[in-house]
């Protein structure tokens, strides 16, 4: 208790799913701060669960705009920023998951977008706003370690993620800001509603479940965990990493 005490964070994506239980993580370790996401129901339910310590922001973080008010909002109320993750990211609304026979120019330009490229300005627009030996968490996947149907493109952008946390922390050591990647495996969260039809999510669950040898999914509880380990001063030594939190499922082969 108390590992994240007087440290402000900034969790985008923070309004469900991973990055709202990174979120609740960080709060349960004693960090104020601010949760960024487009659906303002959820980001008003989210903000209400964790408490006055905490503020929603609404906004698109392939926007620019929307990302300069997120960092300038939260420094405005709490001051500067010691922790950044950087959750927002994952399937396109309106654009499934295909393969190359299928994507168009304008899919694979609204993947990248929003899981690459939304990353690194989200990244550069925070720079005035941390502080120096900030903590920088960017969230990969297993995709970016092994292949599956229709995600070439989302796997390439967490690739380059990965790539992404070693040349930023190159970049930003004269103000000893870390930047590390978490690559979360199949996690129980609403988003497998927007990767297949709601009549299959559970089939499409165990299937992934059946992958992994741990023989579960994880919880955002779990990757909370693992992020709060690198906001925190025990990981100091710990920069360009990433932190592969798929029960297995990349790297161990279960015969079951």
């Amino acid at each position: 208790m108390g590992k994240l005490k007087n440290k402000v964070a900034v969790i985008t994506g923070g309004n469900s799913g991973i990055g709202f239980g990174i979120a609740e993580a960080f709060k349960n370790e004693g960090a104020a701060g601010a949760i960024a996401g487009r659906n303002e129901a959820t980001l008003n339910s989210a903000v209400k669960t964790l408490g006055s310590n905490f503020i929603g922001v609404k906004g698109d973080v392939t926007n620019p705009d929307d990302l300069e008010n997120l960092f300038r909002t939260t420094a405005d109320r709490f001051g500067k920023i010691d922790a950044l993750v950087v959750n927002a990211g994952g399937v396109v609304d309106g654009i499934p998951l295909m393969t190359i026979t299928d994507v168009t120019e304008e899919g694979y330009d609204r993947y990248m977008d929003l899981n690459l490229k939304s990353a690194y300005f989200t990244v550069k627009k925070s720079l005035p706003y941390l502080n120096d030996g900030a903590s920088i968490i960017l969230i990969g996947s297993n995709a970016a370690y092994r292949a599956a149907p229709g995600a070439t493109i989302y796997a390439a952008a967490k690739a380059a993620v990965i790539s992404l946390a070693r040349g930023l922390s190159l970049d930003l050591l004269s103000r000893r800001i870390r930047v590390n990647t978490i690559s979360p495996g199949s996690i129980d969260t609403p988003v497998f509603g927007k990767m297949v039809p709601q009549d299959v999510v559970d089939q499409v669950k165990q299937i992934y479940i059946d992958l992994t040898p741990l023989g579960r999914q994880g919880t955002p509880a779990e990757i909370g965990k693992a992020a709060v380990f690198l906001a925190s001063d025990d990981s100091t030594f710990i920069v360009g990493a990433d932190i592969l939190a798929d029960g297995g499922m990349a790297n161990v082969f279960s015969v079951k």
